[in-house]
C-alpha cells in the first residue's frame, strides 16, 4: 500500500498559541460490583499531554474504551483528573471553564423550551442584559440557520434542525474553543453531511468567534475530512498512540487519493492494538509516544463480541478471496468503527485473521473455518480458541486438575478480578463462557453458578 505523504498543516500560518493543555493526566473511577468496591478503581486515561492551538481543528479519534469523551470533559473542567493538570492560556483549571462550548451527540436541549430560549439558556449564568442576551441568541440562531423556528419547540424539529439549535446554544456563549461529543453521529447521512459542510464553511471563514475546535469522533472519514490534527487513543486504559498531521484542505476529499491513504493509515493503527507503532505509521509521521507498547497483561482483553458475528466478518472476507480493505469493509457494510474494531481484534486472537497494510487477510485457519461445516467449524474454533485465548485454557487446565472436573465462578472471576478489576472481570467472564460454550470447552450452569467439563477426554482431541 502507498505509503501517507507528510501534508504540510492547511493552516500554518494560522496556528499560533497554545490555549488548552493537559499534561501528565490520569483518570481512575471507582467501580462497584456484585460483591466489594474495587478500591483501586478502573484507570480510564494513563499519562495523557495533549495541546490545543489557537488555529486548528484537532480530531481525536479512539476505538470504545480510549476514553474519548472522558478526556473531553477533563480538558473542558467538567471532571478533574485524578492526577496531572490542565492548564488554559498557562494557568491551572480549576472548575468549568467559561471559555469552552460543547455540542453533545444526543443535542441536550430542554423539551419544554422555544428554540430561541434553549439558544438563550446558555447566557443565563453570564452578566448579560436581557436585550443583549436576545440580540445574540437572534443572531446565533440566524447564523445557523434556523431563522423562522424561533418558537419552535424541540418535537417539532427534525435530528437535524435540533443539533443546529445545540451548535446556536454553544456558540451564542462565543467561546474560545469549541468542543464537539460525536456531534454527527445521531444524524442520518445526508444531514450530518450538509452540517458538516456549513460548519467549516463558518469556521474557515472565521464567521465564527471560536478560535479552536476539538471535536471527539469514532467517524474516521469525519476526522480526515474535517481536521488540521488527528489524534488516535488506545484502549485499555486510554493512551495517546500517535499523532497526525491532517491533509491540506485541497485534499480532503472523500474522493482524495490522500484522504483514502490516510484512513487507511487510521484504521491500521486501531486495528492493530498490540502492534509497535512505528511499523504502522509512515516514516517521520508525527507521532506521541513512539515505537512504546503497552506490557501485555497475563489474559487477554477479550473483545465483546457474539460468535454469529465473527462467523459472518470471516465468512464476508473468505467470499471476497480471503483479504478486504478495513476502510472498504467498514463502508460497504456500513460498520462504524466501533463496530468492526472488536470484531476485527476477536478474529486477530482466534488467529482467523491479521491485518495487513490496512486489510485484513485470513489465515489458513480462518479459511478453513469459513469452508467447515457446523460440526467442523466448532471443531476449528475449539482448537483456536485453546491455543490462542489464555483465559479459556486457564479454565480448562482448572477443570482438568479438579477431581470432579466442578468449577465455581468466583473461582475465575477471582483469577480475573487481579488483573481487569472487578466491573471489567465480570464483562470478560461472560464473554469467556459465551466462547468457551460454543466452542463445547465445558458447559456452564448460570443459576449454580459452576463450570463443568463434561467430556474431558474430547477437550483436547
Amino acid at each position: 500500500m502507498t505509503q501517507v505523504d507528510q501534508p504540510k498543516q492547511p493552516n500554518d500560518a494560522d496556528i499560533g498559541e497554545v490555549l488548552l493543555e493537559a499534561r501528565d493526566c490520569n483518570k481512575s473511577f471507582a467501580v462497584e460490583g456484585k460483591h466489594v468496591q474495587d478500591a483501586r478503581g478502573k484507570l480510564v486515561l494513563d499519562d495523557v499531554n495533549v495541546q490545543i492551538r489557537s488555529g486548528e481543528f484537532v480530531a481525536l479519534l479512539g476505538p470504545s474504551g480510549s476514553g474519548k469523551s472522558t478526556l473531553l470533559r477533563i480538558l473542558a473542567g467538567l471532571i478533574s483528573p485524578s492526577s496531572g493538570q490542565v492548564l488554559f492560556k498557562g494557568k491551572p483549571l480549576v472548575g468549568p471553564n467559561p471559555e469552552v462550548a460543547i455540542v453533545f451527540q444526543s443535542f441536550a436541549l430542554f423539551p419544554w423550551l422555544t428554540v430561541l430560549h434553549n439558544v438563550e439558556l446558555g447566557l443565563e449564568a453570564r452578566p448579560i442584559a436581557p436585550t443583549q442576551r436576545l440580540k445574540r441568541a437572534l443572531a446565533a440562531i440566524d447564523l445557523i440557520g434556523l431563522d423562522g423556528f424561533e418558537d419552535a419547540y424541540p418535537k417539532e424539529l427534525s435530528g437535524g434542525m435540533r443539533q443546529r439549535v445545540g451548535f446556536a446554544r454553544a456558540l451564542v456563549v462565543e467561546p474560545e474553543i469549541l468542543f464537539m461529543d460525536e456531534p454527527f453521529s445521531a444524524l442520518d447521512v445526508l444531514t450530518a453531511a450538509n452540517l458538516r459542510k456549513e460548519l467549516l464553511g463558518l469556521w474557515r471563514a472565521k464567521n465564527i468567534p471560536t478560535r479552536a475546535i476539538l471535536m471527539v469522533t469514532h467517524n474516521i472519514d469525519d476526522a480526515v475530512s474535517m481536521a488540521d490534527r488527528i489524534i488516535v487513543l488506545g484502549a485499555n486504559p486510554g493512551h495517546i498512540r500517535a499523532e497526525l498531521s491532517g491533509l491540506p484542505l485541497a485534499q480532503r476529499s472523500i474522493l482524495s487519493d490522500a484522504h483514502t491513504r490516510l484512513v487507511d493509515v487510521i484504521y491500521r493503527i486501531m486495528t492493530s492494538p498490540q502492534e509497535d507503532i512505528a511499523k504502522l505509521l509512515p516514516p517521520q509521521s508525527p507521532q506521541t509516544k513512539s515505537g512504546q507498547l503497552v506490557p501485555p497483561r497475563p489474559y487477554q482483553v477479550l473483545p465483546h463480541v457474539a460468535i454469529g458475528d465473527i462467523t459472518g466478518l470471516i465468512e464476508l472476507v473468505h467470499a471476497r478471496g480471503g483479504r478486504e480493505d478495513l476502510y472498504q469493509l467498514g463502508r460497504h457494510f456500513q460498520l462504524e468503527i466501533d463496530d468492526l474494531f472488536p470484531l476485527v481484534e476477536a478474529v486477530d486472537l482466534l488467529d482467523f485473521a491479521e491485518t495487513q497494510e490496512g486489510d485484513l487477510v485470513l489465515t489458513e485457519q480462518g479459511k478453513r473455518f469459513a469452508e467447515a461445516d457446523v460440526q467442523e467449524e466448532k471443531k476449528v474454533f475449539r482448537e483456536q480458541a485453546l491455543a490462542n485465548i489464555r483465559i479459556l485454557r486457564r479454565i480448562v487446565d482448572e477443570l482438568e486438575k479438579t477431581p470432579s472436573h466442578i468449577l465455581p465462578e468466583e473461582h475465575i472471576l477471582q483469577i480475573l478480578q487481579d488483573h481487569f478489576g472487578e466491573q471489567e472481570a465480570e464483562a470478560q467472564l461472560e464473554t469467556a463462557i459465551n466462547w468457551g460454550r460454543y466452542a463445547e470447552l465445558f458447559s456452564y450452569q448460570d443459576d449454580r453458578g459452576i463450570f463443568r467439563l463434561e467430556d474431558p477426554d474430547s477437550v483436547t482431541q
